[in-house]
């Protein structure tokens, strides 16, 4: 389908019985004029290596589902070209400018090396913890760097200890996923990943997460577009439901207001499918997909992945340092 026109019926639905509901929350509250007040929480997945116009002619049933509750938009990577904010389509680069809310020219990070990240631009965790060292973070990843060097849990430098679980490393356990040319111990790795952080959601209900997953990208490169693409995103996608059922069961079951993005960190390039790294089109179009029913003006004009912490920021209603906030790059499209 063209751009997001798989997901407009269910996104105008899920608006109507969204506020079909609150007004029968509404008026079901005893002593008239009180507010439901629900804990803020939130998760954000990267799904690696997506080019948009893959997933916009693929069935996606989940991220299908959570769009209808919210939105889909297109959105970019990459910075501005020509520019200081240029940063590079390369994942850890798009990774960092999701968690900094900033681009490479602040953060530092241009390339999978991640030789010296400048933590003086701080990371979504380290804002919450900042805020309130009480709120519970959790992250769940196939790569380990994310946590270690991106987020530098437990570098003073990069504020500390900041994540109260972790859920990662397992690409170094050879013995319990040995490697394999084709990289399906990544598939696996993603699938024991998706699995704890749906049962640790359900379990505990982190105020503060990130999920991460790899095998779309092991995929693009080794195929590029191809119908081996299409079942790896199949795949993401049937992983991602696990997620969000957990995250529904919680809704039901406890006076929770989850907010769950998912988004990737680069496109592809036109030629193979295969690459990217560059500032072409296809390289720098990617897209988010969320559940939040308070999404602006913004949403629509094509957000970058540096507009997703400060949306995050938003719906968790988190303070942050003038100084901080003043170095970021993105602006909320949730009000």
């Amino acid at each position: 389908m063209r751009n997001n026109d798989k997901f407009s019926i269910k996104r105008t639905v899920g608006h109507l019985i969204g506020g079909l509901i609150l007004v029968i929350m509404l008026n079901a509250c005893n002593g008239g004029g009180r507010s439901l007040t629900k804990t803020p929480k939130a998760i954000f997945i990267i799904a690696d290596g997506i080019p948009a116009d893959v997933l916009e002619r693929t069935h996606t049933p989940i991220l299908d589902d959570i769009a209808g509750q919210g939105g889909y938009a297109r959105s970019y990577v990459g910075g501005e070209i020509g520019a200081l904010s240029e940063t590079p389509t390369v994942s850890a680069p798009g990774y960092n400018s999701l968690i900094t809310g900033t681009w490479g020219n602040k953060h530092n990070v241009n390339d999978n090396d991640i030789e010296d990240p400048d933590y003086r631009y701080w990371d979504i965790f380290r804002i919450a913890k900042t805020h309130n060292a009480e709120l519970h973070t959790a992250i769940f990843s196939t790569w380990q760097e994310n946590r270690t060097q991106l987020v530098g849990d437990g570098l003073p430098e990069a504020g500390g200890d900041k994540l109260d679980y972790h859920f990662d490393g397992f690409e170094h356990d050879t013995d319990r996923f040995p490697h394999d040319q084709l990289r399906t111990y990544i598939r696996n790795i993603d699938e024991h990943v998706s699995d704890e952080a749906a049962r640790y959601v359900a379990d505990v209900g982190p105020d503060l997460s990130w999920v991460y997953l790899e095998f779309t990208d092991d995929v693009g490169h080794a195929f590029g577009d191809s119908p081996e693409q299409v079942e790896a995103l199949i795949i993401i996608d049937g992983n991602i439901g696990k997620i969000w059922s957990a995250i529904k069961q919680r809704q039901e079951a406890h006076n929770e207001d989850w907010l769950i993005v998912v988004t990737t960190d680069h496109g592809r390039d036109s030629v193979t499918g295969k690459g990217h790294g560059g500032q072409s089109e296809r390289e720098r179009t990617t897209w988010i997909v969320t559940n939040s029913d308070k999404l602006n003006d913004h949403f629509t004009d094509r957000p970058a992945v540096v507009d997703i912490l400060p949306s995050i920021v938003t719906h968790l209603e988190l303070e942050m340092p003038p100084a901080i906030r003043g170095q970021l790059d993105g602006q909320s499209f949730i009000d």
